[in-house]
C-alpha cells in the first residue's frame, strides 16, 4: 500500500463556507431558446448524435430540450466528444465524454423520471428550492442544479468528489473519475485492504460535510468509488441542508448503511458513535 492511499484532501487547500445559499434558478435556459428556435447547425448536431451507435438504444432519453442542453455544452466548450455509456439509471444515465483536453462524465437526467415523488421529497425544505412549482420538468432541472451546487460545497469543504464543472437544462458535466480502462470502482465492488483507514477517512468526510451544512442523504459502498488511492463520494444529487426537516433520519441512516458496510470489513463500528462523530464539536443544527 502507498502512503496515500485513502489519503484525505488537505483542508489547508478547502475553502471555509459559510451558511449562505446560493438561489437555484428553473426557468428557461438558452437550451430551451434553441430547442424552440431550431437552426441548420442545431439539427445537423442532433442528426449525429442520434445516428451514434453508443446512443441508438437510448433515443428516449434525448428529446429536443436535452439535445439542446448538449449541443449548448458543445458550443461552449466543455464537451467535444461523446464516448459510450458508464451507467444507465432509473433517474439518469452517465456518458463518458471529451472536455478541453481531459475526460469528463455527462449526466443526463430524463424528464420523465420515475422517482419523480422521490425526488420532492429530497427537496421540498431545502431552502434554496423554496417556491418550486410542481412540474415534473421544473423538479429534474432544480435537481441536476442541486447536485451541482452540492458538489461545489462538498469540494469546498475538502472532500473529495468528482470536480464540478458545468450544467445546462437536465445535463450535468463533471469530472471523469477512472482511467481508460473503465470508471472507477465502488467500494463494494473491490477489496479493501486496510479498512481502518478507509472508515477513518468516511468518517472525516462525513464530517466535514455535516460542517459545510449537507448531508449525503444516501451514502453507503455504492456511493463511494476507489481511485487512485483515494475515497471519492458521488451521486450527491439528493443531498440536503441540514435544515431540512428530515436531514437527520438521512444522516442517521447515512451512519447505520457506513457502520454496516465497515462492520462486515471486520471492524468494530457503531453507528451511534458514527453520529456523534459526525455531529461533534459543531453544534447540530438538524435538531433547530
Amino acid at each position: 500500500m502507498g502512503q496515500g492511499e485513502y489519503g484525505l484532501v488537505d483542508l489547508e487547500e478547502a475553502e471555509t463556507p459559510g451558511d449562505e445559499w446560493e438561489e437555484i434558478d428553473v426557468s428557461d435556459t438558452e437550451a430551451d431558446r434553441i430547442a424552440r428556435k431550431r437552426d441548420r447547425e442545431f439539427e445537423q448536431f442532433e442528426e449525429r448524435i442520434k445516428d451514434a451507435d453508443q446512443f441508438k438504444v437510448e433515443q428516449s432519453v434525448f428529446d429536443d430540450a436535452t439535445l439542446a442542453a448538449l449541443y449548448k455544452l458543445v458550443q461552449d466548450g466543455y464537451v467535444e466528444a461523446f464516448g459510450g455509456p458508464l451507467s444507465t439509471g432509473k433517474e439518469a444515465n452517465v456518458y463518458h465524454a471529451l472536455g478541453d483536453d481531459h475526460d469528463v462524465a455527462v449526466k443526463i437526467y430524463r424528464i420523465n423520471a420515475s422517482n419523480f415523488r422521490q425526488m420532492r421529497d429530497y427537496l421540498e425544505g431545502d431552502p434554496r428550492f423554496e417556491g418550486l412549482g410542481g412540474k415534473k420538468k421544473d423538479v429534474v432541472l432544480a435537481w441536476t442544479k442541486k447536485e451541482l451546487a452540492n458538489l461545489r460545497r462538498a469540494k469546498n469543504a475538502g472532500v473529495r468528489v468528482p470536480e464540478p464543472i458545468a450544467s445546462e437544462r437536465n445535463v450535468l458535466v463533471m469530472e471523469y473519475i477512472g482511467n481508460e480502462e473503465g470508471r472507477a470502482k465502488r467500494l463494494g465492488e473491490v477489496h479493501i485492504e486496510n479498512p481502518e483507514t478507509a472508515y477513518g477517512v468516511m468518517r472525516e468526510y462525513m464530517r466535514r460535510l455535516y460542517s459545510a451544512g449537507i448531508i449525503h442523504g444516501d451514502l453507503s459502498e455504492y456511493n463511494v468509488v476507489f481511485d487512485e488511492g483515494q475515497l471519492v463520494i458521488i451521486d450527491v444529487g439528493q443531498a440536503v441542508t441540514v435544515h431540512h426537516p428530515n436531514s437527520r433520519d438521512f444522516l442517521e441512516r447515512d451512519c447505520e448503511n457506513v457502520a454496516s458496510f465497515f462492520s462486515r470489513q471486520g471492524l468494530e463500528t457503531d453507528p451511534d458513535e458514527l453520529l456523534e462523530f459526525v455531529t461533534t464539536p459543531e453544534p447540530d443544527p438538524s435538531r433547530d
